[in-house]
C-alpha cells in the first residue's frame, strides 16, 4: 500500500536558464510534487507530528528555489528533490518542475523520483 501527499502547482521564484541575461531576471517556474510516505495515512491518527507538514515542505521548496541561480531546470529539480527527502517520513518523492520560455508552448518540463537508499 502507498499513500502519497501531493503539493500541484506550487509556484518558485528563481534565477534560472543557460543565458546569463536569462538568469538576470527572476522567473516563475511552476512545480508538481508527489511525497510517497514512509507510513500510511490510516496510522497518522489526526496527528500532524505523524505526517508531512506540506506548509513546510512548500516554504523549503521555495527558500531552494531563491537561493542562488543555476542554468538548468534539472539541476533545481535534483536540488527540490534532495530537499522534500529530508524530511521525516518521506520515503520517495516526484517533482515535475515546469518552465515556461518557448513561445508556443505552454511549458517545458522534467520529471524525476528520488527515494532514500
Amino acid at each position: 500500500m502507498s499513500d502519497f501527499i501531493n503539493i500541484k502547482g506550487l509556484r518558485l521564484v528563481t534565477k534560472i536558464g543557460v543565458p546569463e541575461e536569462e538568469r538576470a531576471i527572476p522567473q516563475s517556474l511552476k512545480v508538481d510534487v508527489a511525497i510517497k510516505l514512509s507510513s500510511i495515512v490510516e496510522e497518522v491518527d489526526d496527528r500532524l507530528d505523524l505526517t508531512i507538514d506540506y506548509y513546510r515542505v512548500s516554504q523549503r521548496l521555495r527558500e531552494v528555489a531563491s537561493s542562488g541561480e543555476r542554468k538548468l531546470i534539472e539541476t533545481l529539480a535534483e536540488e527540490l528533490a534532495a530537499a522534500v527527502l529530508a524530511f521525516d517520513g518521506v520515503f520517495e518523492v516526484t517533482i515535475e518542475l515546469q518552465k515556461f520560455i518557448l513561445a508556443d508552448c505552454e511549458s517545458v518540463s522534467v520529471v524525476l523520483t528520488r527515494s532514500r537508499d
